[in-house]
């Protein structure tokens, strides 16, 4: 056992040595002012704040995806007076650049290829240090808060749709101990975020890991809600032939009108020549779809967690598994067919490439940021529930986001108010 524990504690100071590397730092700090420079939103909202410090003297934990996007909104946290824990929402989305520059302002405790007990072990640390107010992506964060009963959390927010799943679970079962802010049910975060930024991005980690010519090709997209309905568009902008797998009687006639073919998952296994999941829902791609897939067919999920595609199984019966390429695993099946799976199944967009475009970032980290800051002035008049973004919020993320992209509006005139507000023609 002391072993065990002497190994673990030697590859925590091996890899928060990564952090503390001044040459990672610095390039860090390059890739930090190119994502700033691209979230004019956001750093607008940062400096209006900045004076007043509405944070000051609050600790905020934290536990997202730690890229050049991440650091832009601790900046923001930090300007606004906070105290930053740092923990990255995946054991393989972290960019260790941006740990490593973050490092220099912030505790963070996030690496890149974090084993399962050094990524809950990160985790944990961030609750140690006592935070008041939590920001999380997929809810690990706030589970273990629940699990620790940590005593000194007053309430925090949720970034993704799995999270809100999980959470909305707890609250079903009267457990939620703090008021949480849905983001991810924000327009201004889900009709741009999961849509355009997961659609972008899980084709640039499918690029960068494969170098494969997308145009010609079947894909299937598993999931038809907004992180689907941006992974199916941009599958066919690409030229790509493309399939989507429903439940949902309403999503899959929605496919259908919207030009895609749509099936069942055994169905679509027959032909399918790259498969993407994106449902937040376990085993959606089982083995028993993998067996009917043909040699050379390439999995990759675009959903948060590593459950989507049933690895476990897949695996445990191959012949052999190999790395041929960069987050590329060749799996040789029973029957001696191959097939590829990508980042082992995790969220390729981040194992394989930078995660979304700091532009629509731009939004869902304004909506965090403002989010933390309305907890901290609310959250003793706020019931232990799940809460939309304050809509008043999503306006001011809105226009501080036209702003930034040089966008102005037309505003509606008296007589037009009036006429909407009549029930006379």
């Amino acid at each position: 056992m002391h072993l065990i524990i002497h190994w673990v504690v030697g590859q925590l100071k091996l890899e928060l040595g990564k952090i503390a590397n001044p040459k990672l730092a610095n390039e860090g700090e390059k890739n930090f002012n190119w994502a700033k420079n691209h979230m004019v939103a956001l750093t607008s909202l940062a400096e209006r704040y900045a004076k007043s410090k509405p944070l000051e003297g609050t600790t905020v934990g934290v536990c997202l995806h730690v890229t050049k996007e991440t650091s832009v909104l601790i900046d923001a946290l930090l300007k606004a007076g906070a105290d930053v824990k740092l923990a990255a929402a995946n054991p393989l989305s972290t960019q260790d650049d941006i740990a490593a520059h973050l490092a220099t302002r912030a505790e963070v405790w996030a690496w890149r290829g974090e084993s399962g007990q050094e990524y809950d072990w990160c985790v944990k640390q961030v609750l140690n240090q006592g935070p008041q107010i939590l920001i999380d992506d997929g809810a690990d964060l706030h589970v273990a808060a629940h699990t620790q009963r940590s005593a000194t959390v007053v309430g925090g927010s949720e970034e993704t749709t799995t999270g809100v799943v999980r959470l909305k679970a707890l609250e079903k079962e009267g457990k939620l101990a703090y008021p949480i802010i849905a983001v991810n049910n924000a327009k201004t975060k889900y009709l741009f975020d999961n849509r355009y930024g997961t659609g972008q991005s899980t084709f640039d980690g499918i690029l960068r890991a494969t170098s494969l010519l997308i145009a010609g090709k079947k894909v299937v997209v598993i999931g038809y809600g907004w992180v689907g309905k941006g992974v199916a568009k941009r599958a066919r902008g690409l030229d790509a032939n493309v399939t989507v797998v429903e439940v949902d009687p309403i999503k899959a006639l929605e496919a259908h009108l919207d030009g895609y073919a749509v099936m069942s998952v055994r169905q679509a296994a027959r032909d399918g020549d790259i498969f993407i999941t994106a449902t937040g829902q376990k085993h959606v791609i089982p083995y028993g779809a993998v067996e009917l897939m043909k040699e050379g067919a390439i999995l990759a999920n675009a959903g948060h967690f590593d459950v989507e595609i049933d690895v476990a199984t897949l695996t445990e019966k191959a012949r052999s598994v190999r790395q041929v390429r960069p987050n590329v695993d060749e799996v040789i099946l029973p029957t001696g067919k191959k097939v590829y799976l990508l980042g082992k199944g995790r969220i390729v967009n981040l194992v394989a490439a930078e995660g979304h475009p700091p532009e629509v970032m731009q939004m869902s980290f304004s909506n965090q940021f403002m989010a933390a800051l309305y907890m901290k002035k609310n959250h003793d008049r706020m019931q232990k529930k799940l809460h939309d973004v304050p809509a008043e919020t999503e306006t001011e993320v809105a226009f501080a986001t036209l702003d930034s992209l040089g966008i102005s509006l037309d505003r509606p005139t008296r007589e037009q108010l009036k006429y909407s507000e009549s029930w006379a023609l």
